[in-house]
Protein backbone atom coordinates (compact mmCIF):
# COMPACT_ATOMS: atom_id res chain seq x y z
CA UNK A 1 0.00 0.00 0.00
CA UNK A 2 1.36 3.45 -0.70
CA UNK A 3 0.34 6.39 1.23
CA UNK A 4 -0.43 9.76 -1.44
CA UNK A 5 -0.23 13.27 0.72
CA UNK A 6 -1.18 15.96 -1.29
CA UNK A 7 0.92 19.18 -0.41
CA UNK A 8 -1.74 21.85 -1.84
CA UNK A 9 0.23 25.07 -2.23
CA UNK A 10 -1.83 26.40 -5.40
CA UNK A 11 0.56 26.24 -8.62
CA UNK A 12 3.54 24.63 -6.52
CA UNK A 13 1.12 22.05 -5.41
CA UNK A 14 2.47 18.29 -5.40
CA UNK A 15 2.18 14.72 -3.83
CA UNK A 16 4.27 12.95 -1.61
CA UNK A 17 4.28 9.49 -1.86
CA UNK A 18 5.21 6.68 0.94
CA UNK A 19 5.34 3.16 0.76
CA UNK A 20 6.99 0.06 -0.40
CA UNK A 21 8.76 -0.49 -3.98
CA UNK A 22 8.22 3.21 -4.92
CA UNK A 23 12.06 2.86 -6.26
CA UNK A 24 10.83 0.28 -9.21
CA UNK A 25 8.22 2.62 -10.07
CA UNK A 26 10.29 6.38 -9.94
CA UNK A 27 10.80 6.61 -13.65
CA UNK A 28 7.22 6.02 -14.22
CA UNK A 29 6.06 8.58 -11.61
CA UNK A 30 8.73 10.80 -12.36
CA UNK A 31 8.34 11.17 -16.34
CA UNK A 32 4.97 12.97 -16.13
CA UNK A 33 7.94 15.93 -14.80
CA UNK A 34 10.16 15.43 -17.32
CA UNK A 35 9.15 17.10 -20.79
CA UNK A 36 12.53 16.61 -22.19
CA UNK A 37 12.80 13.08 -21.53
CA UNK A 38 16.42 14.16 -19.48
CA UNK A 39 16.99 13.79 -15.69
CA UNK A 40 19.88 14.83 -14.21
CA UNK A 41 20.38 12.55 -10.61
CA UNK A 42 22.44 13.81 -7.68
CA UNK A 43 23.09 11.96 -5.03
CA UNK A 44 26.05 10.93 -2.62
CA UNK A 45 28.72 8.30 -2.75
CA UNK A 46 26.73 6.14 -0.22
CA UNK A 47 23.39 6.09 -1.93
CA UNK A 48 24.92 5.72 -5.82
CA UNK A 49 26.71 2.53 -4.28
CA UNK A 50 23.79 1.29 -2.54
CA UNK A 51 20.31 1.82 -4.84
CA UNK A 52 21.65 3.78 -8.16
CA UNK A 53 21.38 0.90 -10.16
CA UNK A 54 17.87 0.27 -9.41
CA UNK A 55 16.85 3.70 -9.81
CA UNK A 56 19.00 3.83 -13.13
CA UNK A 57 17.27 1.00 -14.09
CA UNK A 58 13.38 2.28 -13.60
CA UNK A 59 14.11 5.79 -15.72
CA UNK A 60 15.89 4.02 -18.20
CA UNK A 61 12.62 1.48 -18.22
CA UNK A 62 10.57 4.49 -18.22
CA UNK A 63 12.29 6.02 -21.61
CA UNK A 64 14.38 8.69 -19.72
CA UNK A 65 17.75 9.53 -20.03
CA UNK A 66 19.48 10.36 -17.46
CA UNK A 67 22.88 11.58 -15.69
CA UNK A 68 24.27 10.85 -12.17
CA UNK A 69 26.84 13.72 -10.46
CA UNK A 70 28.18 12.10 -7.66
CA UNK A 71 28.90 14.44 -4.24
CA UNK A 72 30.94 13.46 -1.33
CA UNK A 73 28.68 12.15 1.57
CA UNK A 74 28.47 14.01 4.77
CA UNK A 75 27.26 17.88 6.31
CA UNK A 76 30.31 19.47 4.97
CA UNK A 77 29.20 18.77 1.14
CA UNK A 78 27.08 21.71 2.02
CA UNK A 79 28.34 24.39 1.52
CA UNK A 80 29.40 27.49 -1.37
CA UNK A 81 31.90 25.04 -2.33
CA UNK A 82 29.63 22.29 -2.70
CA UNK A 83 27.39 24.30 -3.96
CA UNK A 84 29.54 25.75 -6.88
CA UNK A 85 30.54 22.56 -7.69
CA UNK A 86 27.03 21.09 -7.97
CA UNK A 87 26.01 23.95 -9.70
CA UNK A 88 29.05 23.91 -12.57
CA UNK A 89 29.00 20.29 -12.74
CA UNK A 90 25.07 20.51 -13.72
CA UNK A 91 25.91 23.46 -16.24
CA UNK A 92 29.04 21.76 -17.51
CA UNK A 93 26.45 18.98 -18.77
CA UNK A 94 24.38 20.66 -20.26
CA UNK A 95 21.14 20.97 -18.31
CA UNK A 96 18.48 23.08 -19.67
CA UNK A 97 15.86 24.85 -18.23
CA UNK A 98 12.93 22.27 -19.06
CA UNK A 99 15.25 19.33 -18.07
CA UNK A 100 14.36 17.71 -14.71
CA UNK A 101 16.94 17.39 -11.64
CA UNK A 102 16.60 14.44 -9.11
CA UNK A 103 17.82 14.60 -5.58
CA UNK A 104 18.59 10.95 -4.47
CA UNK A 105 19.61 10.82 -0.78
CA UNK A 106 19.29 11.87 2.48
CA UNK A 107 18.79 15.75 4.01
CA UNK A 108 22.20 17.03 2.45
CA UNK A 109 21.43 15.83 -1.15
CA UNK A 110 18.02 17.26 -0.87
CA UNK A 111 18.98 20.31 -0.14
CA UNK A 112 21.91 21.06 -2.20
CA UNK A 113 20.35 20.04 -5.08
CA UNK A 114 16.77 21.57 -4.37
CA UNK A 115 19.05 24.91 -3.95
CA UNK A 116 21.22 23.85 -7.09
CA UNK A 117 17.85 23.13 -8.98
CA UNK A 118 16.58 26.33 -8.19
CA UNK A 119 19.28 28.76 -9.23
CA UNK A 120 21.03 26.97 -12.45
CA UNK A 121 19.83 29.30 -15.34
CA UNK A 122 17.12 30.83 -12.61
CA UNK A 123 14.85 27.65 -11.77
CA UNK A 124 14.50 24.26 -12.85
CA UNK A 125 12.09 21.67 -11.62
CA UNK A 126 13.29 18.99 -9.35
CA UNK A 127 11.94 15.57 -7.45
CA UNK A 128 13.25 14.20 -4.29
CA UNK A 129 13.87 10.94 -3.21
CA UNK A 130 14.64 10.76 0.03
CA UNK A 131 16.87 7.75 1.03
CA UNK A 132 16.90 8.58 5.01
CA UNK A 133 14.18 8.38 7.60
CA UNK A 134 15.21 11.89 8.83
CA UNK A 135 14.96 13.12 5.11
CA UNK A 136 11.35 11.18 4.26
CA UNK A 137 9.74 12.98 7.37
CA UNK A 138 11.25 16.61 7.08
CA UNK A 139 13.36 18.00 4.67
CA UNK A 140 12.00 16.61 1.93
CA UNK A 141 8.55 17.91 2.51
CA UNK A 142 8.31 21.82 2.72
CA UNK A 143 10.65 22.99 0.18
CA UNK A 144 12.76 24.59 2.23
CA UNK A 145 16.46 24.33 0.52
CA UNK A 146 19.64 25.58 2.02
CA UNK A 147 23.66 25.10 2.53
CA UNK A 148 25.24 26.02 5.73
CA UNK A 149 27.96 28.94 6.55
CA UNK A 150 30.46 29.07 9.39
CA UNK A 151 27.85 31.90 11.03
CA UNK A 152 24.92 29.03 11.05
CA UNK A 153 23.33 26.51 9.52
CA UNK A 154 21.04 27.08 6.44
CA UNK A 155 21.68 30.22 6.40
CA UNK A 156 21.56 30.60 2.65
CA UNK A 157 19.01 29.19 0.58
CA UNK A 158 15.55 29.68 -0.95
CA UNK A 159 12.38 28.13 -0.87
CA UNK A 160 11.67 26.04 -4.21
CA UNK A 161 9.08 23.25 -3.66
CA UNK A 162 9.36 20.07 -6.09
CA UNK A 163 7.55 18.67 -8.47
CA UNK A 164 7.21 15.24 -6.46
CA UNK A 165 8.75 13.47 -3.42
CA UNK A 166 9.17 9.10 -2.76
CA UNK A 167 9.63 8.02 0.02
CA UNK A 168 10.62 4.75 -0.68
CA UNK A 169 10.60 2.93 2.83
CA UNK A 170 12.90 -0.07 1.73
CA UNK A 171 15.48 1.77 1.23
CA UNK A 172 15.64 2.70 5.20
CA UNK A 173 16.81 -1.27 5.51
CA UNK A 174 20.54 -0.30 4.57
CA UNK A 175 20.75 2.64 7.02
CA UNK A 176 22.38 1.89 9.99
CA UNK A 177 20.63 2.44 13.78
CA UNK A 178 22.31 5.84 14.16
CA UNK A 179 20.29 7.45 11.23
CA UNK A 180 17.22 5.82 12.35
CA UNK A 181 17.28 7.31 15.32
CA UNK A 182 18.11 10.61 14.07
CA UNK A 183 14.79 10.51 11.41
CA UNK A 184 13.23 9.35 14.89
CA UNK A 185 13.97 12.04 16.08
CA UNK A 186 11.79 14.65 13.84
CA UNK A 187 9.15 11.86 13.29
CA UNK A 188 8.28 12.24 17.54
CA UNK A 189 8.64 15.86 17.09
CA UNK A 190 5.21 15.95 15.28
CA UNK A 191 3.73 14.86 18.28
CA UNK A 192 5.20 17.01 20.76
CA UNK A 193 4.37 19.81 18.69
CA UNK A 194 0.93 19.38 17.70
CA UNK A 195 -0.68 15.84 18.39
CA UNK A 196 -0.99 14.44 22.16
CA UNK A 197 -2.28 10.98 20.95
CA UNK A 198 0.58 10.57 18.24
CA UNK A 199 3.58 11.09 20.73
CA UNK A 200 1.55 8.32 22.67
CA UNK A 201 1.44 5.73 19.74
CA UNK A 202 5.19 6.38 19.34
CA UNK A 203 5.74 5.79 22.97
CA UNK A 204 4.47 2.38 22.30
CA UNK A 205 5.61 2.06 18.87
CA UNK A 206 9.12 3.54 18.81
CA UNK A 207 10.86 -0.17 18.75
CA UNK A 208 9.03 -1.20 15.93
CA UNK A 209 9.36 2.14 14.09
CA UNK A 210 13.26 1.65 14.43
CA UNK A 211 13.04 -2.20 13.59
CA UNK A 212 11.17 -1.15 9.98
CA UNK A 213 8.44 -3.09 10.98
CA UNK A 214 6.57 -1.86 7.71
CA UNK A 215 3.02 -1.21 8.97
CA UNK A 216 4.45 0.53 12.29
CA UNK A 217 7.14 2.81 9.59
CA UNK A 218 4.27 3.72 7.52
CA UNK A 219 2.27 4.82 9.78
CA UNK A 220 5.11 7.14 11.49
CA UNK A 221 6.43 8.48 8.21
CA UNK A 222 2.56 8.97 6.69
CA UNK A 223 1.47 10.56 9.91
CA UNK A 224 4.58 12.80 10.39
CA UNK A 225 4.94 13.74 6.54
CA UNK A 226 1.12 15.06 6.80
CA UNK A 227 1.24 16.99 10.00
CA UNK A 228 4.62 19.22 8.04
CA UNK A 229 2.31 19.25 4.77
CA UNK A 230 -0.71 20.39 6.46
CA UNK A 231 1.32 23.27 8.45
CA UNK A 232 3.45 24.05 5.33
CA UNK A 233 -0.07 24.50 3.21
CA UNK A 234 -1.00 27.14 6.21
CA UNK A 235 2.28 28.80 6.11
CA UNK A 236 4.65 28.25 3.01
CA UNK A 237 6.88 30.84 3.78
CA UNK A 238 7.32 30.50 7.90
CA UNK A 239 5.45 33.64 8.65
CA UNK A 240 3.54 32.52 11.55
CA UNK A 241 2.59 28.60 12.31
CA UNK A 242 5.30 27.12 10.23
CA UNK A 243 8.31 28.59 12.98
CA UNK A 244 6.17 25.71 15.44
CA UNK A 245 8.22 22.95 13.10
CA UNK A 246 11.19 24.12 14.77
CA UNK A 247 10.53 22.78 18.45
CA UNK A 248 14.34 22.28 19.65
CA UNK A 249 15.85 23.58 16.80
CA UNK A 250 17.14 26.99 18.54
CA UNK A 251 18.70 24.29 20.56
CA UNK A 252 19.55 22.10 17.99
CA UNK A 253 21.61 23.99 15.37
CA UNK A 254 23.52 26.09 17.90
CA UNK A 255 24.52 22.76 19.11
CA UNK A 256 25.28 21.76 15.96
CA UNK A 257 27.24 24.50 15.10
CA UNK A 258 29.37 24.09 17.89
CA UNK A 259 30.41 20.48 17.29
CA UNK A 260 31.39 21.61 13.64
CA UNK A 261 28.63 20.25 11.72
CA UNK A 262 30.43 17.27 11.03
CA UNK A 263 29.79 13.38 11.73
CA UNK A 264 30.69 13.86 15.71
CA UNK A 265 26.87 15.37 16.22
CA UNK A 266 24.61 14.50 13.54
CA UNK A 267 21.26 16.91 12.61
CA UNK A 268 18.93 14.14 14.17
CA UNK A 269 20.68 13.89 17.28
CA UNK A 270 21.38 17.40 18.35
CA UNK A 271 17.13 17.66 17.45
CA UNK A 272 16.60 14.74 20.12
CA UNK A 273 18.62 17.39 22.70
CA UNK A 274 17.26 20.26 21.68
CA UNK A 275 13.90 18.75 21.78
CA UNK A 276 14.59 17.57 25.58
CA UNK A 277 15.71 20.74 26.05
CA UNK A 278 12.82 23.11 24.95
CA UNK A 279 10.70 21.33 27.14
CA UNK A 280 13.40 21.19 30.00
CA UNK A 281 13.31 25.14 29.37
CA UNK A 282 10.04 25.44 29.31
CA UNK A 283 9.18 23.78 32.45
CA UNK A 284 11.50 26.27 34.26
CA UNK A 285 9.50 29.07 33.07
CA UNK A 286 6.19 27.36 33.97
CA UNK A 287 5.04 26.78 31.16
CA UNK A 288 4.49 23.46 31.10
CA UNK A 289 5.09 20.62 34.17
CA UNK A 290 8.49 18.90 34.84
CA UNK A 291 6.16 16.02 34.80
CA UNK A 292 5.98 16.38 30.60
CA UNK A 293 9.20 17.48 30.56
CA UNK A 294 10.56 14.10 32.34
CA UNK A 295 8.24 12.35 30.02
CA UNK A 296 9.88 13.67 26.87
CA UNK A 297 13.39 13.25 28.07
CA UNK A 298 12.41 9.65 29.37
CA UNK A 299 11.13 8.58 26.06
CA UNK A 300 14.20 10.28 24.00
CA UNK A 301 16.78 8.25 25.90
CA UNK A 302 14.53 5.37 25.48
CA UNK A 303 15.23 5.03 21.77
CA UNK A 304 18.86 5.47 22.25
CA UNK A 305 18.82 9.48 21.87
CA UNK A 306 21.09 11.35 24.31
CA UNK A 307 19.56 14.20 26.10
CA UNK A 308 22.48 15.15 28.47
CA UNK A 309 25.25 17.85 27.08
CA UNK A 310 27.24 16.43 29.24
CA UNK A 311 27.76 13.28 27.45
CA UNK A 312 25.93 14.30 24.19
CA UNK A 313 28.31 13.53 21.18
CA UNK A 314 30.35 16.91 20.22
CA UNK A 315 30.71 17.92 24.17
CA UNK A 316 32.18 19.92 26.05
CA UNK A 317 29.88 22.56 25.08
CA UNK A 318 30.36 26.21 26.27
CA UNK A 319 27.30 27.45 27.05
CA UNK A 320 28.32 31.36 26.11
CA UNK A 321 29.04 30.62 22.90
CA UNK A 322 25.91 27.94 22.15
CA UNK A 323 24.16 31.26 23.41
CA UNK A 324 25.41 33.32 20.83
CA UNK A 325 24.74 30.78 18.38
CA UNK A 326 21.63 30.95 19.33
CA UNK A 327 21.18 34.58 18.84
CA UNK A 328 22.38 34.19 15.01
CA UNK A 329 19.37 31.59 15.03
CA UNK A 330 17.55 32.74 11.27
CA UNK A 331 14.20 32.97 14.10
CA UNK A 332 15.94 35.72 16.04
CA UNK A 333 14.30 39.26 15.65
CA UNK A 334 16.17 42.23 16.54
CA UNK A 335 18.97 40.56 18.36
CA UNK A 336 16.23 39.03 20.47
CA UNK A 337 15.87 35.20 20.98
CA UNK A 338 12.90 33.31 19.40
CA UNK A 339 12.95 29.95 20.75
CA UNK A 340 9.61 27.19 20.38
CA UNK A 341 8.68 26.17 22.84
CA UNK A 342 5.78 23.64 24.51
CA UNK A 343 2.87 24.06 27.43
CA UNK A 344 2.52 20.53 27.08
CA UNK A 345 2.86 17.37 25.21
CA UNK A 346 1.23 18.35 21.89
CA UNK A 347 1.14 22.16 22.73
CA UNK A 348 3.52 23.66 20.83
CA UNK A 349 3.99 27.69 20.79
CA UNK A 350 6.49 30.36 19.62
CA UNK A 351 8.35 32.09 22.53
CA UNK A 352 9.85 35.29 21.11
CA UNK A 353 12.15 37.32 22.87
CA UNK A 354 13.91 35.14 25.64
CA UNK A 355 15.49 36.02 28.32
CA UNK A 356 19.37 35.79 27.49
CA UNK A 357 20.88 35.72 31.01
CA UNK A 358 18.13 33.25 31.93
CA UNK A 359 18.62 31.21 28.83
CA UNK A 360 22.46 31.38 29.39
CA UNK A 361 22.03 30.13 33.28
CA UNK A 362 19.60 27.37 31.78
CA UNK A 363 22.37 26.34 29.16
CA UNK A 364 24.99 26.56 32.26
CA UNK A 365 22.90 24.19 34.69
CA UNK A 366 22.34 21.41 32.08
CA UNK A 367 26.15 21.85 31.07
CA UNK A 368 27.69 21.85 34.52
Amino acid sequence: MTQTIHVSLGARSHDVHVGHGLLARAGALIAPFAPTGRVFVVTDQNVARLHRPALVASLEAAGLKNWTITLPPGEETKSFHGLELLCRHLLQAGIDRRDLVVAFGGGVIGDIAGLAAGLVKRGIDFVQIPTTLLAQVDSSVGGKTAIDTPEGKNFVGLIHQPRLVLADLDVLSTLPAREMRCGYAEIVKAGLIGDAEFFAWCESNAARVLDCEPEALARAVGAAVAFKARIVEADEREQGARALLNLGHTFAHALEAHAGYGDALLHGEAVGAGLALAFAHAAGLGYCSGEEARRVRTHLESVGLDTDLRTLPGAPYDPRRLLALMAGDKKAEAGQITLVLARAIGQGFVHKGADAENLRAFLAGEIA
